[in-house]
């Protein structure tokens, strides 16, 4: 409901005449998505970058860090 006097009269008055009358919600957007294929992407990104590099051997994880410094300070 408005605060403001006026508006409030006035939507009061609408509602008295029938014609203030409640939207329907929209509905939800279809983004065309299939929702099994969110919830597997969903699942793997809540894993986190330590399962992701668990495979990684030390001497690789150093050269991408390396290269990264780089890309990142080097400017």
């Amino acid at each position: 409901m408005p605060r403001d006097v006026t508006q409030l009269a006035y939507k009061t008055l609408l509602m008295a005449i029938g014609e203030d009358v409640e939207p329907a919600p929209a509905p939800e957007p279809d983004d065309g998505k299939d929702p099994a294929a969110v919830s597997l992407g969903r699942r793997g990104g809540l894993k986190g970058g330590k399962a992701r590099w668990k495979g990684v051997s030390k001497k690789k994880r150093t050269e991408l860090a390396r290269k990264a410094a780089k890309v990142r300070w080097g400017k």
